[in-house]
C-alpha cells in the first residue's frame, strides 16, 4: 500500500451570532470577488506550496468549516498559515464563539490546539477514510509533472 503524503483538515468553527455569520460571509465573499492573483488567501496558499485544495463552507447558520488537504507536518502547515495570513485568521476567529487568544501570530500554540480540537478529520483519534487519486504525490510533484507535460505538448 502506498503511503499517503497529503493530510486532511476539516476545521469546524462555531460562529458567535447570526450578525457575525453575516459579517463572515461578507468578508469571504469579498476575497472571492477579488481579481485573480489579488485574493490574499489564494496568494498565500500558492506561496505556501503544500496545499492541494482549500475551501470555506458554511455548514449551518452558525458553523463555518475550513476544509483542506496539505502536504507535510501539521505544525509546519499551521505555522505557514500563521506567517502568511495570520491577520485573516484573526479576522475570522474574532467572529467565533470559542476562539483561541488573538492575534494568532502571538499565540501559535493555542491556535494549533484550537485547530486540533476542532478538526473533524479524526474521530476518537482515528483518521477518517480519505481517498486521493495521487496518494504518493506532493503538490510540488503534481505541479512539476504538469509543467513537464505542458512543455512536451508545446514542443
Amino acid at each position: 500500500m502506498t503511503e499517503q503524503v497529503s493530510h486532511p483538515l476539516t476545521l469546524v468553527m462555531n460562529i458567535k451570532s447570526p450578525a457575525d455569520a453575516q459579517q463572515l460571509k461578507e468578508v469571504l465573499d469579498g476575497f472571492e470577488n477579488m481579481p485573480e492573483g489579488k485574493n490574499p488567501i489564494n496568494v498565500a496558499l500558492t506561496k505556501i506550496g503544500t496545499v492541494h485544495f482549500a475551501r470555506f463552507v458554511f455548514l449551518s447558520e452558525l458553523q463555518l468549516a475550513v476544509i483542506t488537504s496539505y502536504d507535510g507536518e501539521f505544525a509546519r502547515y499551521i505555522q505557514d498559515f500563521t506567517n502568511e495570513i495570520g491577520d485573516i485568521f484573526n479576522t475570522l476567529l474574532s467572529h467565533m464563539a470559542d476562539a483561541p487568544p488573538l492575534p494568532v501570530q502571538n499565540n501559535l500554540k493555542e491556535f494549533m490546539l484550537y485547530v486540533q480540537n476542532n478538526d473533524r478529520s479524526y474521530v476518537n483519534g482515528e483518521l477518517q477514510p480519505l481517498y486521493s487519486a495521487y496518494p504518493s504525490l506532493t503538490v510540488a510533484d503534481i505541479l512539476s509533472n504538469a509543467e513537464k507535460s505542458a512543455l512536451q505538448k508545446a514542443g
